[in-house]
């Protein structure tokens, strides 16, 4: 179940090669298996899990993880066997749930659809107590993240999983399938184009002039662009990913080269994990075939409760060579009224209230009313896809 060559590329984390769980030619034979097993009904976040085990977006993984791994990614951010990790990829049950060792179950996705079949190696005790602190740096349950850890179940099961289907819901909104590329396909992609040196750009939002400003910095140093928007679970309030892709594909269409750009979806969940969830987002673009990696100064973010560049000070406490991928680390930009255009701390001197910037807040208000963000922090067709889903009540995640 691994891919093809890498076509000089670099290599799929762990250095070997990339460990997709899905094998089209079983699915019926598994279909007709799952039909006798134990059931397991996934969440929205182990669905999502469950795609990037069998896709390769999770190399070296080959199921969920054991307790080894668990205990390693909380206390070392490594695997056991020393590979850097840093979110644990568990699948947590009820204690009425856990199957016996060396049985086999069948893994449903949320919406009823049988996803895949699991043969258990391991049972052990989820230790949230651990998981938490470690992962988000807080052990408050308003934090998102660690209020879904929180609801999880207190038991986990481990082992190699085989895939029935990559796409639980080709027919829904958010299916994306022109764009839902696996790793397999996005490293052909790149050795079609002749890329060698890819930098991938990670997003839960629509892209505002900053972002846009930080890709083409990041542009001129590749020989080409990855942005891949994660469309997988997010939380309430935020952005829905299919209005994130419109507004997307609009700004690509007209502002980025069509010879250097590439945009497909990341099948993800966000954990909200700051800094953690940097490195995790690093090590599946590395997977997708990318070199580099931009990192934002709140990267993966969520209220207060991480430092402006904590996100990016972590990769200097990691095993940078094991890594593998670069991450470019971009201070704060804006639109500076008095260079009359796009600056960092870097590049400009800091005037007090020079730079256009706008609070969540302030732009949902504007939205709401019809109006436009100024044209120096969001380009007027990313605006106008946000204002008429605003105005149909479709622009957030219910």
């Amino acid at each position: 179940m691994s891919n093809a060559p890498h076509h000089g590329l670099i290599t799929p984390h762990g250095g070997g090669a990339l460990q997709a769980r899905y094998n089209s030619d079983k699915a019926r034979e598994l279909t007709k298996e799952a039909a006798s097993l134990p059931r397991i009904n996934l969440t929205n976040k182990q669905s999502c899990d469950l795609e990037l085990i069998a896709n390769g977006g999770y190399s070296p993984l080959t199921g969920f993880m054991g307790m080894d791994d668990f205990k390693s990614v909380c206390k070392n951010m490594t695997l056991a066997d020393g590979t850097v990790w840093s979110i644990p990829i568990l699948l947590s049950v009820s204690k009425e749930q856990i199957p016996s060792i060396g049985s086999r179950v069948a893994l449903y996705a949320p919406g009823g659809v049988l996803q895949g079949v699991m043969t258990v190696k391991e049972e052990f005790i989820h230790d949230k107590k651990m998981e938490i602190p470690a992962v988000f740096r807080t052990e408050d349950e308003a934090h998102p993240g660690v209020a879904q850890v929180a609801k999880e179940g207190d038991y986990c099961i481990a082992g190699p999983v085989e895939a029935v289907t990559l796409c639980v819901d080709p027919q829904g909104p958010e299916a994306f399938l022109s764009q839902r590329l696996t790793p397999a396909q996005t490293r052909e992609e790149f050795a079609k184009r002749g890329w060698k040196t890819i930098v991938a750009f990670q997003t839960r939002n629509p892209i505002h002039r900053a972002h846009e400003y930080v890709c083409k910095c990041a542009q001129e140093i590749c020989d080409g662009l990855l942005i891949h928007p994660l469309v997988g679970e997010t939380k309430k309030g935020d952005i829905a990913a299919d209005i994130r892709m419109q507004a997307i594909d609009a700004l690509v269409k007209k502002y980025f080269n069509p010879a250097t750009t590439m945009v497909t979806v990341l099948p993800a969940a966000m954990r909200y994990a700051g800094p953690r969830e940097a490195i995790h987002h690093a090590i599946m673009r590395r997977n997708y075939g990318c070199s580099h990696f931009i990192v934002g100064r709140d990267h993966a973010g969520v209220g207060n409760y991480y430092g402006t560049y904590d996100a990016q000070k972590i990769f200097d406490e990691i095993d940078q060579k094991n890594l593998g991928i670069v991450p470019l680390k971009f201070e704060h930009t804006g639109y500076s009224k008095s260079y009359g255009g796009m600056v960092s701390s870097k590049t400009y001197p800091k005037i007090e209230g020079d730079i256009v910037n706008l609070s969540g807040t302030a732009v949902r208000e504007l939205l709401f009313k019809g109006e436009r963000p100024p044209a120096e922090f969001s380009r007027p067709e990313v605006a106008d896809v946000l204002i008429a889903a605003a105005k149909a009540g479709t622009l957030f995640v219910p």
